[in-house]
């Protein structure tokens, strides 16, 4: 069993009395930007473990009678096709899935913004197709000088243009499908609206991370600084709460540049700001609720080592720049980390030495390192899925779970008809075989029931894998990653 480092219970109780404190403090309705992601956050299961990925939906959903969603999205990122890569769908496909997720939750979705709205003909033609289904849509546009031009900004001319987004409850969640959407600059021009009709309502930000009372190089806040290489966050101490309190938290660059500006605008709008630092507006209670601080260190130290793997390979695919490798790895030097972090890493690595080709390796919680070897019918991928099951299950590592019978056409239906070049199963293909063999075979039956186990152990590859093997371990749970060099000298390699 994974060791528990984060006490989730805890996190729910103690984030939905804050939420609750911060709505009464500021008048009786809050206005609440979301960062990050608000349900399936593995990053932050991963560096603390016990966290849930659900839990912040499992919070709201404590306040669900009170809770009223405001979805964003920026005109710019349709009119761009933008694409959630987690996902492959676009962000206004995205738009519609998180609709559909919080109904299913029994969460109130009061609206959709337009931000940057200017005309664009793909946002226009998003906005009639929302209101064809009877979502409620308003526009935000782009107002010159933003941010810096308060004077312009928090005016008639400014947050006045946009669209009074009509909202029915106390906590108004605002987020978005993506960075740079425009949530704040929504809550902002929304406490705008409601001050000139008379409204009081605050504002206030909900980020995991950085945690702001962990130390600023702890491994936890060091972690998130990986995760968000390519963006360029820097974690910082949060120079006005130093100043307003005498002590020490930390925040992001982002949040601590644009803090004048936002201080400006509050007391633009109500005479006054609530808040003394940037620090003051997040609600965030993550680091009250960790248990356990050696499990969480250990945890991000090998989320950091993954992220440099991760940066290093996608600088091979071209989708990043050489300094977000080069950040990654001053990050895995400031934490001191070894490659001995992840046994898993040294496995794979030897396996391949001793086979001569692509294999895997896999780290159990009782410390037991599974392997898997590239074969003639399988990769290394689906090998080691297979060999980790047979453990787990104690089946004899001889026995065929999946008949050569069952195998081999696959494999030709593959390579004769559908024009592969790889015979071999991808592990998805494996455990749909192992599916049809557990209808008559209960080994096959005991193995699949071994799946669940799997979660949270690590996992990786002396080569980049595809996609399709990697997406299948990341639904299983496990913590992956792939040395950064391809299988074949090749130019062109397919995703799948």
């Amino acid at each position: 069993m994974q060791n528990i480092g984060f006490d989730n219970d805890k996190y729910l109780r103690l984030q939905s009395e804050h939420i609750r404190k911060r709505i009464s403090d500021l008048g009786g309705k809050l206005y609440l930007e979301f960062g990050g992601k608000l349900f399936d956050d593995y990053h932050a299961a991963r560096v603390l473990p016990g966290f849930q990925p659900n839990s912040k939906i499992r919070m709201l959903q404590t306040l669900k009678d009170d809770v009223e969603i405001v979805l964003v999205i920026s005109a710019t990122d349709i009119e761009n096709s933008k694409i959630r890569a987690d996902l492959g769908i676009t962000y206004e496909d995205d738009i519609l899935r998180l609709i559909d997720v919080f109904r299913d939750m029994d969460l109130y979705v009061g609206s959709v913004v337009v931000t940057f709205y200017a005309g664009q003909p793909t946002a226009s033609s998003f906005i009639a197709r929302l209101n064809s289904l009877g979502i409620k849509t308003w526009k935000h546009y782009p107002i010159p000088g933003y941010p810096s031009d308060v004077r312009s900004i928090v005016s008639e001319n400014g947050y006045g243009i946009n669209d009074y987004i009509e909202t029915d409850r106390s906590l108004v969640v605002v987020t978005a499908p993506g960075p740079g959407s425009g949530k704040m600059a929504v809550c902002l021009s929304q406490l705008y609206q409601e001050h000139m009709r008379g409204v009081k309502a605050g504002y206030a930000k909900y980020e995991t991370f950085p945690i702001w009372n962990l130390p600023l190089k702890h491994p936890v806040n060091l972690a998130y600084e990986a995760a968000t290489a390519d963006l360029n966050d820097v974690n910082m101490i949060d120079p006005f709460h130093l100043e307003a309190y005498g002590q020490t938290a930390v925040n992001y660059n982002r949040d601590v540049e644009i803090f004048p500006v936002l201080k400006t605008m509050f007391q633009k709008i109500y005479g006054d700001c609530p808040y003394k630092s940037p620090t003051d507006m997040g609600v965030n209670m993550a680091g009250f609720c960790i248990s356990d601080d050696e499990v969480c260190c250990i945890a991000s130290k090998k989320e950091i080592m993954r992220r440099h793997l991760k940066a290093q390979i996608d600088f091979i695919k071209g989708l990043v720049d050489e300094s977000v490798v080069r950040k990654t790895e001053l990050l895995v030097n400031q934490a001191e980390i070894t490659d001995d972090i992840c046994p898993a890493i040294a496995a794979a690595l030897e396996k391949e030495k001793q086979t001569g080709g692509p294999a895997g390796a896999l780290a159990l919680p009782d410390g037991k390192i599974i392997t898997g070897k590239t074969s003639a019918l399988l990769g290394a991928a689906s090998a080691l899925l297979l060999n980790a099951l047979k453990y787990l299950a104690d089946i004899d590592d001889d026995v065929d779970l999946i008949s050569p019978q069952i195998i081999e056409p696959v494999c030709n239906l593959k390579t004769e008809i559908l024009g592969h070049r790889n015979p071999r199963l991808h592990s998805n293909e494996i455990l749909m075989a192992l599916c049809i063999c557990a209808v008559s075979n209960p080994l096959a039956k005991k193995a699949l029931d071994q799946l669940p186990k799997l979660v949270g152990c690590d996992v990786h590859f002396s080569v980049i894998i595809s996609e399709t093997d990697e997406q299948l371990f990341r639904q299983l749970g496990t913590n992956i990653s792939c040395q950064p060099v391809y299988e074949m000298g090749k130019l062109f390699h397919k995703k799948s």
